[in-house]
């Protein structure tokens, strides 16, 4: 194996320490705030000496994509090379309004790093809320909803869903001929939608809050 400098073998260690403690590796932006470089830049360029000297492998089309390779340095963490197989990374699109309705913000913010087992139903990306309206049922400002697309939601379920460009997150429930969309706050007034003003954007699984996650 070629020898590390002193720098990359810090990084190689600050990356086998994150796997161990978090189960995912550190993004380039972590490595830089870590190591007080100015820019990812630095970061991208240590990681690629390291992965041109056979420590790890870069998967540029993740925001997490750092794999240990077997080393005598990393054999040790080959059970947490393993371990990141059962992590799937979700993309965080925009914002959704738990109050009124607010127009969807569709630019990828980030994306994070999930178990894949951790939600019953497989969700497709995360949403970020904004409003109190659905406090009642445990989604806050700030949260991250985790959605599993879909057009098709039934009675009772948290839909996210759009009227027009306007998206919000709400209880499903019928009037009459009318949808009506069901805070979970007291202070919010439901909203009536005709049924071909409404547009189902996908079905509430799950939500992560400050690194919890609840189902």
């Amino acid at each position: 194996m070629h020898k590390l400098t002193e720098k990359q073998s810090a990084i190689l260690s600050y990356i086998r320490d994150r796997i161990r403690h978090d189960g995912m590796p550190p993004t380039r932006a972590e490595i830089a705030d870590h190591f007080g470089f100015r820019s990812k830049t630095a970061a991208v360029d240590h990681l690629r000496a390291l992965s041109n000297k056979g420590y790890i492998e870069l998967l540029n089309d993740q925001s997490r994509g750092i794999r240990l390779k077997n080393t005598p340095q990393n054999d040790h963490d080959e059970a947490s090379n393993q371990d990141m197989d059962d992590f799937i990374e979700l993309p965080v699109i925009g914002k959704v309004a738990a109050g009124l309705p607010i127009e969807a913000i569709e630019n990828r913010e980030e994306k994070i790093c999930v178990p894949k087992t951790l939600f019953r139903t497989h969700p497709t990306y995360l949403l970020r809320v904004r409003g109190d309206s659905m406090r009642d049922a445990g989604i806050l400002d700030g949260d991250l909803i985790a959605v599993h697309k879909t057009e098709f939601a039934h009675k009772g379920q948290i839909v996210v869903a759009r009227v027009e460009q306007d998206v919000t997150v709400k209880y499903l429930d019928q009037e009459n001929d009318m949808v009506k969309l069901l805070p979970a706050n007291s202070s919010f007034q439901p909203i009536l939608v005709s049924p071909e003003d409404l547009f189902i954007e996908g079905v509430f699984v799950g939500l992560i809050r400050n690194a919890e996650i609840r189902l």
